[in-house]
């Protein structure tokens, strides 16, 4: 297998873990948050809407430093 392709299936592949890695602790934030946000949201809750950002960018600063080390 040349080394460009291999290169491109493992970017691809720790994308994919990155990403599963974002969206499964937002999942787990949802369900130990006494609040359903994305219900707040909805309802126009800004406060809701810029904890929700906040959570997803703080597991994404983590995903990202344990993924680059």
């Amino acid at each position: 297998m040349p080394v460009p392709f291999r290169q491109l299936l493992y970017t691809v592949g720790w994308t994919v873990v990155g990403v599963l890695l974002v969206y499964g602790s937002t999942v787990l934030f949802d369900r130990l948050a006494p609040i359903d946000y994305r219900a707040e949201i909805r309802k126009g809750n800004v406060a809701a809407g810029l904890v929700l950002a906040a959570v997803i960018l703080a597991v994404a600063a983590v995903v990202v430093t344990v993924l680059a080390t």
